[in-house]
Order: C-alpha cells, then sequence, then structure tokens
C-alpha cells in the first residue's frame, strides 16, 4: 500500500526558513514525478510545484519563485520543500503528491494518484 508521509511544518515567523520533507513507501518512488500543494483555510487547494523523477525539471508557481525549492533523494525516497523568506500567505497545509508519469511536472491534480495527510505550516507576523 502506497503512502506518502510529510513532515516538517509548524509555527514560523514571517522571513524565516521551514523545510518540508515527505517520505514514501510502497511505490516506485524514483519514477514517480512529485508535487507539493497548499491549502489555505477559505481558499482552493493550490498547485506549488513539483519535480520530476530524474528532477531535470522542476517547476513553481510564480508567487514562490526565487523563495521555495523543491528537490528529492531518491535513494531516501523523499522530495523537499525548502521554504525561504516565508510571508504570512504562505500560511496553509502542505501535502505532497506522486504522479506515475516521472517526466511530467504538471500542476493538474488529477495527474496526481498519491496524496499525503499534509503538514501546517502557519506564518506569524
Amino acid at each position: 500500500q502506497a503512502q506518502l508521509v510529510e513532515s516538517g511544518g509548524g509555527l514560523v515567523q514571517a522571513g524565516d526558513s521551514l523545510r518540508l520533507s515527505c517520505t514514501a513507501s510502497g511505490l516506485s518512488f524514483s519514477s514517480y514525478s512529485m508535487g507539493w500543494f497548499r491549502k489555505a483555510p477559505g481558499r482552493e487547494r493550490e498547485f506549488v510545484g513539483a519535480i520530476t523523477s530524474s528532477a531535470d525539471r522542476v517547476s513553481y508557481i510564480e508567487a514562490v519563485k526565487g523563495r521555495f525549492t523543491i528537490s528529492r533523494d531518491n535513494a531516501k525516497n523523499t522530495v523537499f520543500l525548502q521554504m525561504n523568506s516565508v510571508k504570512v500567505e504562505d500560511a496553509a497545509v502542505y501535502y505532497c503528491a506522486g504522479n506515475p508519469i516521472g517526466s511530467q511536472s504538471t500542476q493538474y491534480s488529477p495527474y496526481y494518484t498519491y496524496w499525503g495527510q499534509g503538514t501546517q505550516v502557519t506564518v506569524s507576523s
């Protein structure tokens, strides 16, 4: 049974950094592209970024470009979301998701077949 487990969320001050991790089990992680999404209260779930299976392509939404970095360690079945210069508007529950089309870094959520349970990021001003 495939499982994605996020960790690393918490309370930070605006301007601080935070690194989220997502560890996979029960799936061929190295063949999956991985995405990060977030959902804030009262807002739709939002794509944050994605990384292909070989990490040759990484995509981000404009709001996080230059501040967030997605990377992965296929040997450890883990994908990371490094969040720098965090803003109040980054507060949300962050989810990782796995897409079996490894070459695709899509923001289209139906392509993602596995989802984690989410980790809360709270940002104080």
